[in-house]
């Protein structure tokens, strides 16, 4: 049987290994999905055990602090400095970024086209990965923020001027007042317990063509809400979780899922979220 878990730090409850274990059925697979909690601290001292993995995942904090530790990457791992696949051969640990392709496929699944102009919310890690992925679909990219984070949001515009050539531009999120084709949420803003947050008012949200909120849980945001209120095609972030799921095991065992397959893991994955 082939092994493989989740390292980050907390973790809390993950639907990872839900995921993963339905996916694994889809190809009948024999393979184990488990958590292992590893603080930051302990990150270089537990690598060599995390070998014995046929591979990985990574969540914050590791996915930018695990790269030394690499023997290679790929492309768009190396692009955005952050890994949260890992895939474990003959000894070697190749790191992979599937959060993008995740991200890439959810929006094909709702009908959302990545392009035109594109409002990228927030300037994170996942926010940091939604610019580069809008930029590089020929988007005319505005990322928007909260004050003290103008600065970040400053140091993503200067890279990808730097990496990929192009001008975005920064601006606070109380100054969005313009139409957008696609608006991507990638703040914690509306996540469980602060339901009644929304990252952009009523009337900002229901100026764009499109949403894409990274936050799933609740399932329904209020920015989701104000999106299909005024019947903008939408979606919440859980398609991208069990897309770069997908796209992980498809790096470790050369399979390929289906639009359908994802699907029946998502209704799946849906139910266990409803127990919790």
């Amino acid at each position: 049987m082939k092994k493989f878990c989740l390292i980050g730090y907390p973790l809390g409850h993950s639907m990872s290994p839900v995921i993963h274990k339905e996916l694994f059925k889809i190809n009948n697979i024999d393979a184990s999905y488990e958590l292992n909690e590893i603080s930051p601290e302990d990150l270089s001292r537990n690598f060599e055990s995390l070998k014995e993995y046929d591979g990985f995942n990574v969540t914050i904090p590791h996915k930018t602090g695990i790269i030394p530790a690499l023997d290679n990457l790929s492309e768009r791992a190396e692009l955005f400095g952050a890994v949260n696949t890992v895939d474990v051969k003959d000894g070697k640990a190749y790191g992979h970024n599937t959060d993008c392709f995740g991200f890439l496929r959810a929006l094909e699944m709702a009908d959302i086209k990545l392009g035109g102009k594109a409002l990228v919310c927030g300037s994170g890690g996942v926010s940091r990965m939604f610019a580069f992925e809008s930029v590089l679909a020929g988007a005319d990219l505005t990322i928007a923020v909260r004050d003290d984070d103008i600065d970040a949001a400053m140091l993503i515009k200067k890279e990808i001027s730097d990496k990929l050539k192009k001008d975005v531009e920064v601006k606070r999120l109380a100054d969005v007042n313009e139409e957008y084709d696609v608006m991507i949420n990638g703040t914690p803003v509306g996540m469980f317990p602060h339901v009644d947050a929304c990252v952009l008012s009523k009337e900002q949200v229901q100026k764009c063509g499109a949403v894409f909120d990274a936050v799933y849980n609740p399932r329904e945001t209020l920015l989701i809400k104000y999106a299909k209120e005024a019947g903008i095609k939408c979606s919440n972030g859980l398609p991208m979780l069990v897309w770069q799921a997908a796209v992980a095991q498809e790096i470790w065992f050369g399979v390929k899922f289906t639009m359908d397959d994802v699907k029946k893991v998502l209704d799946i994955t849906e139910r266990e979220m409803e127990k919790l």
